[in-house]
């Protein structure tokens, strides 16, 4: 793709972000919640597993621990076997004990709602605090899990595209600028959405993918699949040959 210009760079995202809304009409969290702080203790677990895996024991978590004061007098021991399908469930565990723990104790239990005060909170970084902030306030938040960092890399809607681990404040900053703060959760979503199902990290489906035209990284990942489908077929053919001997 020829260097392209700022303006140029804003017009292409805002054009294949239309075709992202046009793919996914209804943009919203996959994590089930009822509140802020069933949200924020679903978020603080999803870290390094799925949504679902999440969804599938945060009914028990819940109606034994309906909330902050509940789960800051919470053994441990219980917790973890709760949320053990989750992974990482002895520090998962812990983390959202003492975030309960801290939420009663400076904040009277409920959860706050800036970046500054959220991030305080044991197991709480920057992007659990903008699922927070998008999702449960409806205030201007654009978390960046690793979806939201391989899709924008290859769309190169940042300048970070380059590195192996670019900056997710950095990808917060530049993207959040070519759109308007109300639409910050959304574009997280849909972008989540895409990577979960279009833009895989290891087999990207560009040949279905309605993006591919202004995509930046298509056409090598198309070249690629090529290549490695015509190699197959090669290998297919000459042991056919051989057999005929």
């Amino acid at each position: 793709m020829a260097r392209e210009t700022k303006a140029q760079r804003h017009e292409r995202m805002r054009e294949q972000y239309i075709r992202l809304i046009e793919l996914y009409p209804l943009a919203q969290c996959s994590l089930n919640h009822r509140n802020e702080w069933e949200l924020l203790v679903a978020t603080v677990m999803s870290a390094q597993t799925t949504d679902e895996r999440v969804n599938s024991v945060t009914p028990e978590l819940f109606d034994r621990y309906p909330d902050a004061q509940a789960l800051s007098q919470a053994q441990l021991w219980d917790v973890e076997e709760i949320i053990r399908p989750v992974g990482f469930y002895h520090m998962k565990a812990l983390h959202i004990i003492e975030l309960s723990e801290a939420l009663v104790e400076r904040f009277n239990g409920v959860v706050p709602h800036t970046m500054e005060e959220l991030t305080t909170l044991p197991g709480v970084g920057r992007k659990t605090a903008n699922v927070v902030l998008g999702d449960a306030f409806h205030l201007p938040g654009f978390p960046v899990d690793t979806h939201v960092k391989r899709v924008t890399s290859r769309l190169r809607w940042h300048t970070q595209w380059r590195k192996t681990n670019p900056d997710p404040v950095e990808i917060e900053k530049q993207v959040t600028a070519e759109f308007p703060p109300e639409w910050w959760a959304d574009v997280s979503h849909r972008l989540i959405y895409f990577g979960r199902q279009i833009c895989h990290a290891r087999n990207p489906e560009c040949e279905i993918c309605p993006l591919r035209e202004s995509c930046p990284a298509a056409p090598q990942f198309l070249a690629q699949k090529a290549e490695k489908e015509a190699r197959k077929k090669y290998a297919e053919q000459r042991k056919a040959l051989k057999g005929q001997h």
